[in-house]
């Protein structure tokens, strides 16, 4: 009996833990300026990619851009959440969100080809893949658990 409880509260105490343990990834970002991510984001597509420093200048600036967007993005949405006043889109608003994205990743693919080579730039979208596939992956995970 005495080896039955101490093998369930070992079990909740694993359990508690996993559950603590499961949003570390972004939760440091957060704090983070877009200029901060910027640079952490440019220095491993430089370790990634063996980067020059011309390409590395570049690619900065792409991913400062992109970093401000977000920013501001999260915020937008952050006051939105916090006034109770975020409204579900329609269709047709949705429609116009998704296509500025992929009018967005096509434009930014076309960069990323003028500034990387050949080599870099098949490594940078495989890359690029893999990290789709992998937030995909986590975004279903995260939908079934809320079900």
């Amino acid at each position: 009996m005495k080896k039955i409880i101490v093998a369930l509260v070992c079990m909740v105490g694993l359990t508690a833990m996993a559950q603590r343990e499961k949003g570390h990834g972004r939760d440091g970002m957060k704090d983070l300026t877009a200029e901060q991510i910027a640079t952490l984001h440019t220095k491993k597509m430089t370790l990634a990619l063996d980067l020059t420093s011309a390409q590395e200048q570049k690619i900065k600036a792409i991913n400062l851009e992109d970093a401000k967007e977000r920013k501001a993005k999260h915020e937008e949405r952050k006051a939105q959440k916090e006034e109770g006043e975020r409204k579900k889109l329609t269709s047709d608003e949705r429609y116009a969100m998704q296509n500025a994205k992929l009018d967005k990743m096509i434009a930014r693919k076309a960069e990323m080809k003028k500034i990387l080579s050949a080599e870099q730039y098949e490594k940078w979208q495989t890359m690029h893949h893999q990290r789709g596939q992998k937030h995909s992956k986590k975004r279903k995970a995260e939908r079934k658990s809320k079900k």
